[in-house]
């Protein structure tokens, strides 16, 4: 069976997503970042850069979760495309940059210790940027790889469907396109029980002085 390493983030939230679709028998196990569970021993040999979500299939260990949707697709044979030059390029244009800059745009929004209205507005500018580029892909196929449902779709609507802390809720008024694609992937059956997954295990959410210590450790040498 294999084991998967999570929390409610939308990297994890992306690979639960291609797990349901595919049917494959697995068993969920939760990091919980406010906590710090993700500095233990035990899952830093699983995942030496502390985050989620990791996957064990017997001796095969994966972290990141670009790399363990490719890894599942090409085991499983599933979501995948023919054009693998595309799919390749528009699986890292999503890791490199539709993540970071949308992962980003929240942190210094909502988490940052000050208000920096550079940052704000550098990282909600290029979120922007990266989802109007999906947009416009999507405006001539119904989903990002033509007309077959992808992992690319899948890595797509981890972020894309927090647009509202990304961004704001206004930005789907230009990403027509791209909401049709969230919309339409969030009311399939996989995605319902994804949802259900994440209200699964009661996580910490209270942001306080543990929290902050644990997710964002860089800020014990800020100095204002």
């Amino acid at each position: 069976m294999l084991k998967f390493y999570y929390n409610l983030g939308p990297n994890p939230m992306k690979v639960a997503l291609f797990l349901e679709e595919a049917a494959l028998d697995y068993e969920a196990i939760p990091v919980d970042t406010r906590k710090g569970e993700q500095f233990t021993a035990d899952y830093l040999a699983i995942n030496p850069n502390a985050k989620a979500p990791s996957l064990i299939d017997g001796e095969t260990v994966l972290f990141d979760s670009n790399a363990i949707l490719l890894y599942l697709a090409e085991k499983t044979g599933q979501f995948l495309a023919e054009d693998r030059g595309q799919l390749l390029s528009w699986l890292m244009f999503v890791a490199s940059g539709v993540g970071p800059y949308s992962g980003q745009s929240v942190h210094f929004q909502a988490y940052a210790p000050e208000t920096l209205p550079y940052a704000v507005n550098r990282y909600r500018f290029e979120a922007r940027r990266h989802y109007s580029i999906l947009d416009d892909r999507l405006a001539a196929r119904p989903y990002m790889m033509g007309d077959e449902y992808s992992i690319i779709d899948m890595a797509v609507w981890g972020w894309a469907r927090l647009m509202s802390r990304v961004i704001d809720a206004a930005a789907w008024d230009d990403l027509h396109n791209l909401k049709r694609l969230v919309d339409g992937i969030t009311v399939r059956p996989a995605a319902k029980r994804v949802i259900e997954l994440t209200e699964r295990h009661a996580f910490k959410t209270e942001q306080d002085e543990e929290s902050n210590r644990y997710m964002f450790p860089s800020n014990a040498n800020y100095t204002r």
